[in-house]
């Protein structure tokens, strides 16, 4: 594992070096075709990376260089919109919440899914 792990930083570190806007960075490097993926193809490897400082190092760099893209033009990807339907109160404090970031609800709701997320912490369909 130790091999993977300095393998995916190396690559990570490789294409943050060239200043990739954010979504460039996330779909290489995170996303279902990114290199963590290829690293990690099971769950389990992928919940084991995601407990490593090389997963965390990953994180800071994708939220640098969201920080880096702001007010720039969009990147080429093309946007999906999904709806989700949730109570008001949970409306009303992410709003709060973006508004004490000084941030958008779009910027906070993307924050917060690119975060990880505990599996027990998320409730099955059944």
């Amino acid at each position: 594992m130790t091999e993977k792990l300095q393998e995916v930083s190396r690559q990570a570190r490789d294409l943050y070096n060239q200043h990739p806007d954010w979504v460039t960075f996330f779909r290489e490097v995170l996303g279902k075709d990114g290199i963590v993926r290829k690293m990690c193809p099971t769950p389990e490897a992928l919940e084991k990376f995601e407990k490593t400082q090389e997963y965390v190092e990953i994180q800071q760099m994708l939220t640098k260089l969201r920080k880096r893209t702001r007010g720039t033009a969009a990147p080429q990807e093309p946007n999906r919109v999904i709806t989700i339907r949730l109570p008001e109160s949970l409306h009303e404090a992410l709003r709060a919440e973006a508004h004490d970031h000084h941030t958008s609800m779009n910027k906070l709701c993307i924050s917060k899914l690119l975060q990880l997320v505990d599996g027990e912490l998320v409730p099955a369909d059944t």
